[in-house]
């Protein structure tokens, strides 16, 4: 870290100094806060001065510099103290916090914001939606806090006026999974009276100043603070204050309810009362009426509320009785103090309510660690200093015990009882102050107590004699009574507390008042019977009835100094970080630095004995077990694991490995290092290492994996094998099963139904099928007489050349083939057509006629006649049936290329040849049959005879539309349409060749 900045930015770490005195440590914090380096280190403890000005040193790109660097790595700053609360809690998964402190103004609310940023920009890498949430209501809070809790005072002017430790719940990858809010001690009276040139809180002047007109309109408001008691003290001031609160309100889901508590309180202030003869009266009751609407309640129980207070009494009878003017303002006043005290409570646990950590697993989710953050008012001495500046006092001195243990005495104490050799450090112990103030039957408190529980009329000045008599001797009190030479302080006022930060007279003025807190009964009871549901939830103690009894409530000094002996408890079970912050001149100047002012602070800080204790000490110790177990890995002589007699030794080897043994010493349990350095360069090599050795156990484990998974894959074959034989033999049991008796059925096994098969099976099984379906075929191909067996064939051969593409096709009747021959078929004509076959037979020498029949038949000239169809084994002969048969036309077989049909039930045939002048006729059915398919069987006939005795395929198609054909080279298209009176099927022309007409039915 030396080496980063330069010698004239002076020593950015105290404990290089070349002497710890005083004069040189003021000499380098002055340089330094002229240089604009206003952050210096101690160690782990880091010093800031407040440089009251706008600097550029918070941006994204410093928050890259300092993420997951070590300390010395980079120049002093917020970001670098913030990193290693992090790193540690993330790393050892330990619960880790950050104490800011110093006097009001040295800058420790601005240093609680800067922190936050720095974690919330960190973490959530992956930029989850439910974290994102987390993180901005953690942030926005701050705002909302901001503008109800803080206010500008003569010292500061964005000064906390209560103190707040914020706990982030972290998971085990780092993230935010939520937080808690813990208040203390609102300066409360603050909303009723000021000191000159302070003002109340910046809530009250952002809702008159930032509101719209309508909604103030609404509201019965002006925009201008000098109109409302309250708020104007300090109406003329102007401060830069935190961000509207209304648009953070709304951030974090707080309603509207909280502005009208707000406005209600400002109302209340503007309440004046006026003696009547023998009452009270509230002057004006239009305000009134105002405070009723925004109470929800009515404005008789309001008026009531503020004139009477009801009281029981022994017996139990209920009294009412009114109040004195002066009374009237005292219960208004408390009533202001208390409603504004709750509405900040329950701003508090609203936003409690929101970023708790809701689900939470420890099995599921790991471990839930802690970074806790401390923004508390600091040290203040004013000119007229009261019970507030007295609870605020005590809790710093509480804290500065709570460093004083952990940096100073115990640290001591560690060495000496781990038998470290140690120069011992010489300190002021405060635990003598802190008796002082709240040591049981003789502090101040337990005075205050007493004096509140006592019966009668005790006054201040009765209080502050009874504590002159029990602290007169006490070396940190006096008085003037004490001391009546000292004129600083006025006889029955003032007493005086010589604190660690100096000495602070106090005025006992309304110490009783302030301590007892009372607030009557009839103002809870009215705001609990509030329409509004807010409001309500703010008063639950209103539920109790006028006569019933409750337990006297703890003071409000008693109620302090618990919570804040619970902070100091919680504080001290983490590891803590510091922030210690210095005020560098009461002008608020950028560049004034008051070195008697500062010098102070130094000296009641203990900045001077923390950086002798750490010069003299140990920046890091660690129980060897736990070092072993984290730096193992480094030593050859230590990984994986060490064969030497105690882990002291194993740490040993690791430390002379790596040369750092003049840098360490050895306790009794732990391993004490000097410089962070010595612990980085471990860190450094122990992150080298571990990629390695994730890769060597990824490796080990993935071969683990395979092997059980290669176990388990061989185990799951072998079983899947022994498996599939078994179902094999099962699919070949069940076949023979149920095809045994096939041979003695009359369908020969068709309706039997196969087993499903196993996958593996399913070619054979289909195969299996086809073998079966062949046999069966044989079976009953054997029992067909040879007569029979040629319109097997012809069938077979049509079924096939179809393709099922024509639905009807004459399958189902016997097919008589030379139909002209038939005299059942042409009973007139068939023995003229036999004598003309004869007679074609012996001059053509054919062997069999394929197909007979009449036909309707289209010729060249666009002409449609009868004709008579004979095809044989050799010709396709065109007859005219009008003269005995003639021929007219003989075509020889071999010229037939294929035929086209139609799927419809039309008998249209276009019969292709190779010269393209193909034959167009359609089949004529005969008296036989009336509504016998014959195209099936000419077909099927051609087929057969062109495939087995010509060896070639016969070329079917089968046309859904029209059929193309040839008529002398030219094509023509040919289509069928039904006409309902069409009588028989005849051809006409169409433009583009021929139309089939045929008859509906």
């Amino acid at each position: 870290m030396a080496e980063l900045e330069g010698l004239e930015f002076g020593k950015s770490d105290f404990v290089l100094l070349d002497e710890v005195n005083m004069e040189q440590f003021m000499e380098n914090l002055k340089l330094r806060f002229e240089k604009g380096r206003i952050y210096t280190f101690i160690g782990e403890v880091v010093v800031s001065v407040n440089p009251y000005k706008q600097m550029d040193i918070y941006g994204k790109e410093a928050i890259e510099a300092y993420r997951g660097r070590e300390l010395y790595e980079n120049p002093p700053h917020l970001y670098a103290v913030a990193d290693a609360a992090y790193k540690a809690m993330k790393r050892r998964a330990k619960d880790t916090c950050i104490v800011i402190s110093g006097e009001s103004g040295a800058g420790k609310t601005e240093a609680s914001k800067y922190i936050m940023q720095y974690i919330a920009a960190i973490t959530n890498p992956s930029q989850r939606e439910e974290v994102e949430s987390v993180k901005n209501i953690l942030l926005k809070s701050n705002c909302v806090l901001e503008a109800f809790g803080n206010a500008k005072t003569n010292r500061n002017d964005n000064s906390s006026r209560f103190g707040k430790y914020m706990d982030i719940n972290f998971n085990f990858n780092g993230d935010p999974t939520g937080g808690h809010i813990n208040n203390y001690l609102l300066e409360k009276s603050r909303v009723v009276q000021q000191q000159g040139g302070e003002r109340n809180f910046h809530s009250f002047y952002q809702v008159l100043r930032g509101g719209s007109e309508e909604m103030l309109r609404s509201l019965h408001l002006q925009n201008d603070p000098v109109s409302y008691v309250y708020t104007r003290e300090g109406a003329a001031s102007v401060v830069s204050s935190p961000p509207p609160v209304l648009q953070e309100c709304h951030t974090c889901q707080i309603n509207m309810a909280v502005l009208m508590a707000v406005i209600l309180t400002l109302m209340l202030g503007n309440l004046q009362f006026e003696t009547d003869t023998e009452s009270v009266q509230v002057v004006g009751l239009e305000v009134l009426g105002h405070i009723a609407e925004l109470t929800a309640t009515e404005p008789d129980a309001v008026g009531k509320s503020l004139l009477y207070r009801t009281v029981a009494t022994g017996g139990g009878e209920v009294i009412e009785k009114g109040h004195t003017e002066k009374e009237a303002c005292f219960g208004r006043d408390a009533f202001a103090k208390a409603l504004y005290e709750r509405l900040f409570g329950w701003i508090v646990g609203r936003i409690n309510a929101i970023i708790e950590v809701k689900d939470y697993n420890p099995v599921l989710h790991g471990k839930n660690t802690v970074i806790g953050v401390l923004d508390i008012y600091g040290f203040e001495i004013f000119d007229n200093n009261s019970f507030e500046q007295f609870c605020i006092n005590y809790c710093n001195e509480k804290l500065q015990q709570l460093f004083i243990e952990l940096i100073l005495r115990q640290e001591q104490e560690e060495y000496q009882r781990e038998g470290i050799t140690w120069q011992h450090i010489e300190y002021f112990n405060n635990q003598i102050i802190v008796d002082l103030v709240e040591q049981p039957h003789k502090g101040i408190i337990s005075v205050l107590d007493e004096a509140c529980l006592t019966g009668g009329q005790v006054t201040d000045t009765v209080c502050l004699q009874s504590m002159d008599t029990k602290l007169g001797q006490h070396p940190h009190y006096s008085s003037r009574k004490l001391n009546p030479s000292d004129k600083t302080m006025e006889f029955h006022r003032d007493f005086r507390i010589r604190h660690y930060a100096g000495d602070v007279t106090y005025s006992i003025e309304g110490f009783l008042d302030k301590n007892k807190d009372p607030l009557f009964q009839d103002f809870k009871r009215l705001m609990y019977n509030s329409s509004n549901p807010v409001l309500k939830e703010m008063w639950p103690d209103g539920q109790l009835g006028i006569t019933e009894v409750t337990k006297r409530p703890l003071t409000a000094a008693t109620l302090f100094k618990n919570s804040i002996v619970a902070l100091v408890d919680k504080l001290g079970c983490k590891e803590p970080y510091y922030v210690r912050c210095i005020k560098p001149n009461e002008m608020k100047s950028p560049v004034l630095f008051d070195d008697a002012r500062c010098e102070h602070q130094v000296a009641y800080l203990g900045l001077l004995e923390n950086v002798r204790v750490r010069r003299a000490g140990f920046a890091y110790r660690q129980p060897y077990a736990r070092f072993l177990q984290r730096y193992k890995m480094t030593c050859e002589y230590t990984w994986p694991n060490h064969l030497m007699e105690t882990d002291r030794e194993a740490v040993e080897a690791i430390v002379t490995h790596h040369g750092f043994q003049d840098d360490v010493a050895y306790g009794h349990t732990k391993l004490f290092v000097r410089t962070p350095r010595s612990l980085f360069t471990l860190e450094q090599e122990r992150a080298a290492l571990i990629p390695i050795l994730v890769l060597f156990l990824q490796k080990v484990w993935r071969g683990a994996l395979a092997r059980s998974r290669c176990q388990r894959l061989r185990a799951m074959y072998a079983i899947m094998g022994c498996y599939k034989r078994y179902k094999v033999k099962a699919h070949f049991w069940e076949v023979e099963r149920r095809f045994a008796s096939v041979r003695n059925m009359a369908d020969y096994g068709k309706s039997v139904e196969w087993p499903t098969p196993p996958a593996a099976l399913a070619q054979f099984h289909s195969i299996t099928q086809q073998l079966h379906r062949r046999w069966r075929a044989r079976q009953i191909v054997k029992n067909i007489p040879p007569s029979d067996m040629a319109e097997v064939r012809a069938k077979v051969a049509a079924l096939g050349a179809l393709r099922g593409e024509r639905k009807e096709w004459g399958c189902s009747r016997p097919w008589e083939r030379d139909y002209l021959a038939n005299a059942r078929d042409c009973p007139q004509s068939s023995s003229n057509f036999i004598r003309a076959s004869k007679e074609l037979k012996n001059k053509d020498l054919y062997n069999q006629v394929l197909f007979s029949g009449f036909c309707r038949k289209m010729n060249r000239f666009n002409k449609s006649t009868d004709r008579g169809l004979l095809i044989t084994d050799k010709h396709v002969y065109k007859l005219d049936p009008k003269k005995q048969f003639k021929v007219l036309k003989r075509l020889p077989l071999d010229i037939i290329t294929g035929l086209s049909v139609t799927a419809g039930s039309d008998q249209m045939v276009a019969l292709h040849t190779s010269s393209q002048d193909d034959v167009l006729l359609c089949i004529q059915r005969g008296e036989l049959c009336p509504n016998q398919d014959r195209v099936g069987e000419l077909l099927g006939t051609l087929s057969d005879h062109f495939t087995r005795v010509r060896n070639t395929p016969l070329q079917v198609k089968v046309c859904c539309s029209a059929v193309q054909l040839h008529m002398r080279g030219k094509p023509k298209s040919v289509s069928v349409e039904t006409k309902a009176s069409q009588t028989n099927a005849d051809f006409k022309k169409s433009h583009n060749g021929f139309t089939l007409l045929i008859p509906a039915n």
